[in-house]
């Protein structure tokens, strides 16, 4: 780097600092010299395709965003022909824009055409604009497209093929008239757009615009399409410049300012964490807008972040306290209904003890309430009978962390995973469960060269695209992952100076993997020998290996010994403490980790420190002034073994709807049944809350404040939105006015004055303040008391006393298998447009109205077998229950594998087939270990997948915007020329 260098620009010489990678554009910005931009974004860079930003370098006409800075470079911004070039490029843009601002929906203050042309005080332009004579194609769910107000600067399509990576858009060059196109050019609603929403996004103008704004932002946009054209034609013939019709139009969107919100929140749905504004006129949800500053998905979002938020204005929000008399369950005030449950608590707690209580924490809930929760267990209760869903599916993956590196979180950040140079995914349909993650990993592995290897039950979207793609048998992914280290042992390819200097065991553990050979791993796992030792070099070779694996992973009985084998691996080839490496157990919901992180699990207090050390509970004795209990509590699976045996006689649930989620509903729905006591805390009345003796109307996300906790260990903070709906509380002020029925006044007043009593009492949250969170900023875990937090974990060690990892020797013993009688593999988990049970994507018309219901994945091959057609309806029967499912059939599944995703809350519900095994060492139950015979019910029908839906479109691949294509164009004259 040179320092000290000086660039010239009007005349003026500045300091450069030697980045040769600035581009001028940058430069000029960082200086405050002001130029026209309108196609470039500074999460996209360099486009190419508007020519404002036009300068003089050297004496020769360049365009600005993509020419490199240099030393002793002389810049013209603003002499006579780099203002005309300018000029000539705003008023192409002008000639495919009409300019109507005082009545668009776009008109907020952020229209880059708007604030160009104002900028360099055009009053009339060159080139007048003219139709381009195609429809307005509103097919879509959630936005539209406008050709007459589109400038071809291809934002969209670079976003599309190389940000999100789902490659739909292009810009049909060969055309008279250029347009937006998608797949090969068919309407947005039967392409295979993913509504993704970073098309609208990143939009500079009111061309791709998301249809909630539609008539809704401005005072006067709120129209019938026949007036709307009237008003703008009077509008053009009222103003005799652009000046005046300025001046007007921005003090019509400085009102606007009055009345829209803008509220910086966090994604409730997947772990990945995305953060945005939300855009709200009192309760209407205008828009979702991504910020470049959001920390773990800058513009990017997903169907469910950018458009799934109908729930939160649903008429079946609960809005009253309900209490059960008899079958039916009637409406009370706050005071009635805390005082039953206080009171029901309390005889529970006197006659049987207080371990006949249980807890079940949300990790849909922020951090606050959390540590809310765990501390009304075990202060006010007495009780370590609290979890959460974590248990479900990520407590395995913690515990594969704990027993080697010590601490329960991603080793590094999304930043990490995008940096890599081999990224291995391990049973996660990382599209569609993470799909902003899968982003990164898809424009990484596009346009750096990052490998891919993937190892999946099904040909899903990530394994289609990976370098290599593996089937192992299911439940088997231990033993190729400890054959392949074997191998890399046996072939010296291990890290021996990392070993040395950084793990124990190593002799120990080498010698527990005499058994996993290759040839015992073919056996076992269907994957040849010589693939094996493919896979081996693969890793071996790599400088940074990232392993991301999720519930294909966890959900076995041995899911904590596999993901125990992916950090020996990880280990042993010496991907930790280094940028692009690491462990990356994918967390599946918004706060699965924080609600783990802030206690609310059976063994351990807030920031993992153990319930049975005597230290650690005497600080939390002093805190909270009473005795707490030492023995370790119950966790998800033990308390509905409780409740048969009848040792636990109440449970207390908030947003977590149990009696859909948890495996085995027969037996689960049992047990509700005998419970004395069944509190649910809910934003619906939902199949769990059915159950229920006392239901309380919880509010969402956007009513509340508080933080989140992402899959890579990082607290964001919420704001709250809008006001509570009627009636409706806050969790944490729900289970804080509860503590004070039962005599414990904490006098929280806000969750910022919790989250400083959770810092004050763990360290690993020392330094969490929200002054130190406010607006985008976050933290990473550990976080020291002066506010130093942790993005790459063990670059000081890891996380045990002596600083030092361990091996931890493993052993299988096959667990599961088909059979004769159920003779049909049923595999599970998520799609990208519905979430969970599907509790609040349903109530999306939009997404509904592309994927209405559950589909049963089926292979050609067994659709064949069974004489099954599209649309067939069976039923399939486990020795626990049956589910009832209409055919997809797909390559994507192959042979006897089935694939039913678990978003569904009636008759296609996967725990209605799924059994009480459990992983050996968590309890998480054994989700993907379901065998299952076939009923064919009808031989076929409609399909579960209407025409409209992403899966049918037929994409169209290629890097950017292909901007070539246009500057080879007969009519294309480059600005910059032609002022020459």
């Amino acid at each position: 780097m040179e320092k000290q260098a000086t660039v010239k620009v009007d005349g003026v010489d500045y300091e450069w600092d030697g980045n040769e990678g600035q581009t001028v554009l940058q430069f000029l910005t960082e200086i405050d010299s002001k130029v026209p931009s309108v196609c470039y974004h500074e999460t996209l860079g360099a486009i190419e395709t508007c020519d404002t930003c036009i300068v003089r370098v050297d004496g020769e006409m360049k365009r600005s965003c993509s020419t490199r800075v240099s030393k002793g470079m002389h810049i013209e911004t603003t002499s006579k022909p780099v203002r005309s070039a300018q000029k000539e490029a705003l008023d192409r843009i002008m000639a495919n824009h009409e300019l109507y601002c005082t009545v668009c929906d776009y008109n907020n203050g952020s229209c880059e055409v708007h604030n160009a042309v104002a900028m360099f005080g055009i009053e009339h332009q060159g080139i007048p604009f003219s139709s381009k004579k195609y429809e307005v194609d509103r097919s879509g769910s959630f936005y539209r497209y406008d050709p007459d107000q589109c400038i071809l600067c291809g934002r969209c399509v670079e976003v599309c093929q190389d940000v999100q990576v789902n490659e739909t858009l292009s810009i049909d060059w060969s055309r008279q008239q250029p347009r937006v196109i998608w797949d090969n050019d068919v309407p947005i609603d039967e392409s295979s757009c993913v509504n993704c929403g970073q098309c609208s996004t990143v939009c500079p103008c009111n061309a791709m615009m998301e249809k909630g704004i539609e008539g809704e932002a401005g005072f006067m946009t709120n129209q019938k399409p026949s007036i709307l054209r009237s008003m703008i034609e009077l509008t053009k013939k009222a103003e005799s410049g652009y000046g005046p019709l300025f001046a007007v139009s921005d003090t019509e969107a400085a009102m606007r300012e009055d009345r829209i919100k803008k509220t910086k929140t966090v994604c409730t749905y997947c772990g990945v964490g995305c953060s945005f504004d939300v855009w709200t006129k009192d309760r209407q949800l205008l828009k979702i807008e991504p910020q470049p500053g959001a920390p773990a998905n800058q513009i990017s979002t997903c169907v469910k972040g950018k458009f799934g938020w109908d729930y939160v204005n649903s008429g079946e929000r609960l809005t009253k306290p309900l209490i059960r008399e008899g079958d039916a369950f009637i409406e009370a005030n706050w005071d009635t209904a805390l005082q039953k449950i206080a009171d029901s608590m309390k005889q529970i707690k006197d006659q049987h003890g207080p371990d006949a209580l249980s807890f079940i924490a949300s990790s849909k809930g922020t951090n606050e309430e959390s540590f809310v929760m765990q501390k009304f267990a075990r202060q006010v209760i007495g009780t370590n009978n609290v979890d959460n869903c974590s248990r479900y599916c990520q407590t395995p993956a913690t515990q594969g962390l704990f027993r080697t590196v010590g601490l329960g979180g991603d080793a590094g950040s999304i930043e990490d995973i995008a940096s890599a140079q081999l990224v291995v995914l391990i049973g996660t349909n990382t599209a569609e469960a993470h799909p902003v993650i899968a982003s990164r990993i898809k424009r990484s592995q596009k346009l750096f060269n990052q490998k891919l290897l993937v190892f999946d039950l099904r040909e899903h979207e990530m394994a289609r695209r990976a370098d290599a793609f593996y089937r192992p048998k299911p439940g088997t992914d231990i033993v190729v992952l400890s054959a392949v280290t074997k191998y890399i042992i046996d072939q010296g390819w291990h890290d021996k100076a990392f070993i040395a200097a950084w793990v124990h065991h190593f002799e120990n553990y080498y010698d527990s993997l005499s058994t996993f050979t290759l040839a015992y791993a073919e056996q076992e796992s269907g994957i040849p020998e010589q693939s094996l030792k493919d896979i081996a070099k693969m890793i071996a070779d790599a400088k940074t290996v990232s392993i991301c694996w999720a519930m294909g992973v966890t959900q076995h009985q041995l899911g904590s010994d596999t993901s125990t084998a992916i950090s020996n691996l990880l280990l042993a080839t010496g991907n930790y403490r280094k940028p692009g490496a690491g462990a990356y157990p994918l967390r599946g919901h918004n706060n699965v980790q924080g609600c783990s992180d802030f206690g609310s699990i059976p063994n351990f207090f807030p920031g993992y420190e153990l319930v049975t050390d005597e230290a650690v509970r005497n600080r939390y004795e002093q805190k909270w002034n009473v005795s707490l209990p030492k023995e370790i509590g119950k966790d998800n699976h033990e308390m509905i073994e409780a409740i048969h045996e009848g040792t636990i006689k109440g449970m207390f649930i908030y947003g977590e709807d149990t009696g859909v989620v948890d495996a085995n509903l027969n037996h689960v729905n049992a047990a509700f049944e005998k419970l004395d006591l069944l509190v649910v805390q809910d934003l619906f009345l939902t199949r769990t809350a059915q159950y229920a003796d006392v239901v309380l109307p919880a509010c969402s996300s956007l009513e509340k404040e508080g933080t989140f906790t992402n899959t890579e260990r990082r607290i964001q903070r919420l704001y709250q939105a809008m006001e509570p709906l009627a009636h409706t509380k806050a969790d944490w002020e729900i289970i804080t006015l509860l503590a004070s029925k039962l005599g414990f006044a904490w006098g929280y007043e806000s969750p910022e004055q919790i989250m400083e009593e959770a810092a004050s009492l763990s360290p690993l949250f020392a330094g969490v303040s929200y002054e130190r969170l406010q607006g985008y900023d976050s933290l990473q875990w550990p976080v020291a008391a002066d506010g130093t937090d942790t993005p790459l974990l063990y670059e000081e060690g890891f996380g045990f006393d002596d600083g030092k990892a361990r091996f931890y020797p493993l052993t299988y013993n096959k667990m599961y298998d088909t059979n004769e009688t159920y003779d049909l593999h049923v595999n599970n988990g998520r799609i990208l447009e519905h979430f969970h049970e599907g509790n609040m994507t349903y109530k999306s018309i939009g997404i509904t109205r592309k994927t209405p219901q559950v589909f049963l994945e089926v292979s050609p091959e067994l659709a064949k077998e069974r004489d099954l057609e599209e649309g067939a309806r069976v039923k399939l029967i486990s020795h626990t229950g049956e589910a009832t499912v209409e055919v997809h059939i797909t390559d994507r599944v192959k042979g006897k594998e089935l694939y039913l995703p678990l978003n569904d809350n009636d008759q296609g519900r996967i725990n209605l087939l799924t059994n009480s095994n459990v992983d050996k060492d968590t309890n998480t139950p054994a989700y993907k270990e379901t065998a299952v015979r076939m009923e064919v019910l009808r031989k076929k029908g409609k399909s579960p997948l209407p025409r409209n839906n992403h899966r049918h479109g037929v994409p169209n691949p290629q890097i950017g915007v292909r901007v070539q294509d246009k500057w080879e164009r007969k009519d294309y004259v480059f600005p910059g020329e032609k002022v020459k």
